[in-house]
């Protein structure tokens, strides 16, 4: 039905080549189509402005209005990626041509990157693990803070605020350049309270929980980022060290994480920006070095980093099952150490592209606390690969590659720091984990082609990805407060493969632009947490497991520009899911993403400035397509607004940026929500006001 209207369209539309705007990004027909013309994936490109014009409470959030694109909200100042339905180990994150190195397995905290640091950044969607190995099964969000200053001193300030949690923000980034040494400084401070819902009350485990003044209490939060980089930009020579930290702090929904919170002392409404019992905190150091260089048709780089990351878990001492009440408010602490090497190079011989790479990394992670959910690990791996782009013509270009991976997990066994009580009378430390060494081998491939006819452009791409089980997976064995459940992990995981056919079509014609990208998707052997019927120390039992998983789906998104004025955008995107084998054959995967659909309208003119005004509806669709106990959630339709002004002074720029996000107000659940298992709805109307200033 959708492709049968945009023929329609098409047939009314013979317009002279002109610039093509979509969602916020502007470009002219010549440049999509060498931007294009790179690579045989169905991937976008955003730069700085399309960050700020569509700022939210979190990088993942801001990145939504991209189609295929979610974010797993966790609170309304974090979240996670998800591309086409998968998340978490499945979604690479680079930052800088590194992979972030955070506790990516777990649901309720968001990446540690600074999304106001961000000059562009790349997703891919789909399978990209022969360039970037393990966890891009199902795509990779590259993003780049490595802006080289052009001028002697440059930089910009930015001021921001948003009324639903009270929010407040400042961020500032300031560079030069002399001669060729450069340098570059950031830094960012964001500040919330506890965010309001729609609605008076909600219901967890049977009883109702009433909210002061709509606030979801103990959801306040704090960051503080901040960053250096000092850099030599030769003609042939680069190299560069940079050097972040991100830290955040932010409290959980205290009603979440157990029905203990009702014999708490602690006065949870007394101010909405006190951050109480539980909350979590997390510090992640980067230091990056980046060598490079090139002459002629060859090039080559090096990239070498060290990453921690420590993170904290601190709640109420209460005693659970046979743990005794333990001392102190630390629940969990995940101290992480990785190192990473990648080395590439790049060789143009006639009509071929060839990149050969390296990658290695270890990881050392070390854990705290009085409960358990992860046993401490090391796991090393290493992967090569080669790569070749084949330009036939202009309009015709080839690739393939290929990739072999090794990887290595090692285990540490862990006993309980109390005792439990046997059938025999007698009480043991329990243990939860046992020592174990696993070794993994891949050999995967990719090949596309990418084709320019006339005003369309059209690729494919069909290749083979790999994931190896993460120490959760494979040793997990204990309470998940925060959800509510007992996980269990399974020592006999193989690696999860995926066999994937990626397919799209671009059209640029005038003032007209439509792009669809459906695909294909085969895991013989996909990982999920599995429900069972069984109960662990009173709670449900959810063990991990593997089976045959059959998934396809399509974006597909237009837009067309009336005139100098006015402009129109339509986007949507369905996805479809089935197990194929397992104790849940013929049902969906858990936490399914329902269809949705987008339709905007904007209007730009010239007034002391450059001034947009769009309206845009959010629908999406129900979900009764589930994984029970798993619970079906309703559609919703949303209305956002949006304005933004620009002005442009002798030597910069001041822009004004203005959202009204909900703006009905309207009660609705997000399904992949990390609050929707508590019944807990989507924050309410919310207006957020950006000021930034480039100079």
């Amino acid at each position: 039905m959708i492709l049968s209207l945009l023929a329609v369209s098409l047939c009314a539309v013979s317009l002279a080549d002109s610039t093509i705007t979509l969602e916020n990004v502007a470009v002219t027909g010549q440049v999509r189509r060498e931007q294009e013309m790179r690579q045989s994936q169905a991937a976008v490109h955003v730069n700085r402005e399309f960050v700020e014009e569509n700022f939210a409470g979190s990088l993942m959030q801001t990145l939504e209005e991209i189609p295929g694109v979610k974010a797993m909200s966790i609170g309304s100042g974090q979240s996670k990626p998800v591309i086409r339905g998968l998340g978490f180990n499945r979604i690479s994150v680079t930052e800088d041509g590194v992979k972030h190195e955070g506790q990516q397995w777990g649901s309720d905290h968001g990446l540690e990157i600074d999304q106001y640091a961000i000059d562009r950044a790349e997703i891919v969607k789909g399978p990209a693990a022969l360039l970037y190995g393990s966890d891009a099964i199902g795509g990779v969000l590259n993003l780049f803070t490595n802006h080289v200053p052009m001028r002697n001193i440059e930089g910009s300030v930015h001021l921001f605020g948003r009324t639903n949690n009270d929010q407040w923000g400042t961020s500032a980034k300031i560079g030069g350049r002399h001669n060729r040494f450069f340098y570059r400084v950031n830094y960012t401070h964001i500040d919330y309270a506890d965010y309001k819902v729609p609605t008076d009350s909600i219901q967890y485990y049977s009883y109702y929980i009433r909210l002061h003044d709509r606030r979801l209490r103990n959801t306040a939060g704090r960051e503080r980022n901040g960053g250096v980089m000092l850099g030599y930009a030769g003609y042939h020579f680069h190299a560069d060290v940079r050097i972040s930290d991100n830290y955040a702090k932010s409290g959980f929904f205290a009603n979440a994480h157990g029905l203990e919170v009702r014999l708490s002392d602690i006065d949870y409404d007394r101010s909405p920006r006190d951050i109480d019992l539980p909350y979590q905190s997390v510090n992640h150091l980067k230091v990056l070095g980046h060598l490079a260089w090139h002459k002629d048709d060859f090039s080559a780089d090096v990239n070498l980093s060290y990453q921690n990351n420590l993170r904290e878990e601190r709640s109420e001492a209460v005693s659970h099952g046979y743990m005794p009440r333990p001392e102190g408010t630390l629940e969990r602490r995940f101290d992480k150490d990785t190192w990473t090497a990648n080395a590439g190079a790049r060789y143009h011989w006639q009509k071929h592209e060839f990149r050969i790479g390296l990658n290695s990394e270890f990881q050392h992670n070390r854990c705290g606390g009085w409960g358990f959910i992860i046993p401490e690990f090391e796991s090393f791996s290493s992967g090569a690969y080669l790569f070749d782009r084949y330009e036939l013509s202009d309009d015709l270009v080839l690739n393939a590659g290929v990739r072999y991976d090794y990887a290595r997990t090692r285990i540490h066994g862990y006993c309980d720091w109390f005792k439990t009580p046997l059938a025999t009378g007698d009480s043991v430390y329990k243990q939860r984990s046992e020592p174990l060494s696993r070794h993994f081998y891949s050999l995967t491939w990719a090949a596309g082609m990418t084709w320019a006819v006339e005003d369309w452009i059209l690729k494919a791409n069909v290749g083979k990805s790999f994931r190896v089980p993460i120490p959760k997976e494979i040793g997990a064995n204990g309470i998940n407060y925060h959800i509510f459940r007992y996980e269990q992990g399974n020592i006999g995981l193989d690696p999860e493969e995926s066999y994937q056919l990626d397919l799209c079509a671009i059209l640029s014609k005038g003032c007209f632009s439509v792009e669809v990208d459906p695909f294909v998707n085969y895991f013989p052997n996909y990982i999920y947490l599995n429900p069972t019927a069984a109960y662990v120390e009173g709670l449900q039992l959810y063990q991990y497991r593997q089976a045959r998983v059959f998934r396809c789906g399509f974006e597909a998104q237009a837009g067309y520009r009336f005139s100098s004025h006015w402009e129109a955008d339509f986007q949507t995107e369905y996805l479809y899911s089935e197990q194929l084998s397992g104790e849940k054959k013929g049902y969906t995967l858990p936490f399914s993403v329902p269809w949705s659909m987008d339709a905007g309208a904007k209007y730009s003119f010239a007034w002391a400035g450059e001034n947009t005004i769009g309206l845009k509806i959010h629908i999406v669709g129900a979900q009764d397509e589930i994984v029970p106990p798993e619970k079906p959630t309703d559609g919703y339709c949303a209305v956002k607004l949006s304005a933004m002004k620009k002005i442009s002074l002798a030597n910069s720029t001041l822009k004004l940026a203005f959202h009204a996000d909900n703006l009905l107000n309207r009660r609705y659940f997000d399904h992949t929500s990390y609050y929707r298992l508590n019944d807990v709805p989507e924050p309410g109307r919310n207006f957020s006001l950006m000021v930034a200033y480039d100079f």
